[in-house]
């Protein structure tokens, strides 16, 4: 008797997407099932649907986003992903495919502030539906050895934490030509990219947020930046540039036939797309500086900071503990999003565990590696998400709507804390919402 298969609708069919079509289509084809796809762009959808055949599978119905309902409907999909763009938009397709019967897997963030958190979580609660959250950083070896090395007690309890995340000028740079660089969109990088540290941090300790406070600057990514370098003249966007040739920022869609035919072959769709705005617009209105205090439930302290104009990508942690100090230190690769380079993959004898135990000398550890993308994360999630005989997880790295929820929150109270110049406590953000 053959296997009832289950059956997944994909929204949001941008660069992000592939990864899942590519395991549902591959890997994991004989129990999973791409019943649909969904998206702004109908050039998108004719993309995602060439791929999929140049995958070996065979083209499905394509629905167009003022279809969503109609799609699952006629789909009927168990399932449905979420990789829409800009991440504002995550919580109408959450809430609106849960109220339709479906379970959700979406991309991180789960939202970009509190009001729509309230409704992902309500919505749950009321239909009784899954979220998973795909916070692939969980699955990556050598973070998954830090939880197990803080879960040891080999520390003992952890009393604060340090940590430094840095953005390169290619990645990080990236952030502020795209639809990213816009808070109404992302909620800033304090939440699309601090979602998956402060998951990190909330995993790696098992306590929950409580209070937050932050201050941030926009210094580097600034016309005044752009005439330091002598890029006066410059058009909004790269292509067609006059400055192109002198500026290190030039992003040319065209160099790359997965961007040209992603996005700048899509321009006059409805979305109105533009991937390669200047970075040093006064457009900007998210930041390239930030610092994090954090509060957790135990007492434990966070400092954290993220800066997008790094000469090199990577992050720098440290766990205080009772009886000694562990620190974790990692290199990424260099990367634009939808260049065909593999996302985030740790850099070749750059990652380090470092061991102090009280009263004695530093030890370093022996680190687990993996190849891939996320620093060899993204196979493992995807194994966890898609194979229905996944085994028990003794680290419980698969997330659910209360990580997605207390992930973002630390980064929605950091805005408002730098709003009103006051801290901010979780609880207040949560308010009724069910967890």
């Amino acid at each position: 008797m053959s296997k009832v298969k289950k059956r997944y609708a994909h929204v949001g069919m941008g660069g992000r997407s592939r990864m899942y079509t590519d395991a549902i289509v591959g890997d994991f084809s004989d129990s999973c099932e791409l019943a649909a796809i969904c998206d702004i762009s109908g050039g998108r959808l004719d993309l995602a649907n060439r791929h999929i055949v140049e995958l070996g599978g065979s083209p499905v119905p394509a629905y167009r986003a003022d279809d969503f309902d109609k799609m699952i409907a006629e789909a009927k999909p168990d399932v449905v992903i979420v990789t829409t763009g800009p991440d504002a938009t995550h919580s109408d397709y959450i809430c609106r495919a849960m109220e339709l019967g479906c379970d959700v897997v979406t991309e991180k963030p789960m939202t970009t502030d509190e009001t729509r958190c309230r409704k992902i979580l309500k919505t749950a609660a009321k239909t009784g539906k899954n979220l998973q959250v795909t916070f692939n950083y969980r699955y990556s070896p050598p973070r998954s050895q830090v939880k197990e090395m803080l879960d040891s007690g080999v520390i003992g309890e952890i009393l604060s934490v340090d940590f430094a995340w840095l953005l390169n000028t290619s990645h990080g740079a990236d952030y502020f030509r795209r639809w990213h660089r816009r808070r109404e969109n992302s909620g800033s990088l304090l939440v699309h990219k601090a979602t998956h540290h402060f998951d990190l941090v909330n995993w790696w300790l098992g306590d929950d947020p409580e209070e937050v406070f932050c201050h941030a600057s926009l210094k580097y990514y600034t016309p005044t930046t752009a005439e330091r370098m002598g890029l006066a003249g410059r058009s909004e966007r790269c292509r067609n540039c006059p400055v192109a040739e002198r500026c290190k920022f030039h992003l040319n869609l065209a160099d790359s036939e997965d961007m040209k035919e992603m996005y700048l072959d899509c321009e006059d769709e409805p979305d109105g797309y533009i991937r390669d705005k200047c970075v040093f617009s006064d457009e900007i209105n998210i930041w390239d500086n930030m610092s994090v205090s954090a509060r957790y439930k135990s007492g434990a302290l966070l400092n954290y900071i993220l800066h997008a104009y790094s000469p090199y990508e990577g992050y720098r942690i440290a766990f205080n503990g009772s009886r000694g100090r562990l620190e974790h230190h990692a290199c990424e690769n260099t990367y634009i999003s939808g260049d065909g380079t593999i996302p985030g993959e740790l850099e070749k004898g750059n990652t380090t565990i470092t061991l102090i135990r009280e009263f004695s000398s530093p030890e370093q550890i022996e680190v687990r590696t993996s190849k891939g993308g996320h620093g060899g994360g993204d196979a493992p999630l995807l194994a966890d998400v898609f194979d229905p005989e996944a085994p028990a997880d003794p680290l419980k790295r698969k997330a659910g709507r209360r990580d997605g929820a207390y992930s973002i929150l630390v980064g929605v109270a950091a805005c408002k804390s730098i709003d009103t110049g006051k801290a901010v406590k979780i609880a207040d953000l949560l308010g009724d919402a069910p967890l």
